[in-house]
């Protein structure tokens, strides 16, 4: 187990007030979603964060990963709090394989200087990783990691299977738990009102709810 390294200091302050940006939002289910479980925010993902994030994962036949950066917001004091994607950073320096993914400090501090060059005012709310071959799932090593460097109850864990093209947000619950065999959905930025999808993860579907005219927002 190498040395506990946390990707970000802690992170302080309040979450931004603001409305969902649920114009021109789609929403795509997994086949998680509307169970028993509450996750703590919903994940809104920008257009260009998920070509670069597919981009990446399609790369290379070993693991990959990177970091998620944007907003952590909340509707309205005490309600309903929500994550927009605006970028990610492909970590780079890192010791990989097949199976395994280990983030460096030249890792870390590599992402430290493009997010305050490149992103100033913006937050790490999760990070990115793939398991080409294996499956949407956390291993007990993505769980100590996030966890551990990952620590805030808004930051989320993406696995992508580029392979099968297959892909699922873990997110924690209001308990503070998180379940690493059951992942979640997304809303797609710009992706509804007739404008053309751009998503292609097969284990994901509309919502029924965009369907007869509802928001599945809560």
């Amino acid at each position: 187990m190498p040395a506990l390294i946390r990707i970000a200091p802690p992170e302080v302050g309040k979450p931004d007030t603001t409305p969902p940006p649920m114009e021109f939002a789609r929403r795509w289910d997994s086949p998680f979603d509307r169970g028993d479980l509450q996750p703590t925010v919903a994940v809104f993902l920008n257009r260009l964060a998920y070509f670069r994030i597919t981009a990446h994962a399609e790369s290379a036949e070993v693991e990959v990963g990177g970091v998620l950066i944007g907003q952590w917001c909340e509707e309205t004091p005490g309600g309903s709090q929500f994550i927009v994607i605006n970028h990610m950073i492909p970590a780079r320096h890192t010791r990989q394989g097949a199976v395994y993914l280990t983030f460096t400090k030249d890792t870390l501090l590599d992402v430290h200087d493009q997010i305050e060059n490149l992103y100033p005012g913006e937050k790490i709310v999760g990070w990115y990783h793939t398991h080409p071959r294996m499956g949407v799932f956390l291993s007990h090593y993505d769980t100590f990691l996030h966890n551990n460097f990952f620590p805030d109850p808004w930051q989320v864990a993406l696995v992508v299977e580029p392979f099968s093209s297959v892909a699922g947000f873990f997110i924690r619950q209001n308990d503070g738990t998180l379940d690493p065999t059951r992942y979640f959905g997304f809303y797609e930025m710009d992706g509804a009102n007739g404008r053309r999808s751009v998503v292609h993860w097969q284990n994901l579907h509309k919502s029924e709810n965009e369907d007869q005219g509802g928001t599945p927002y809560e």
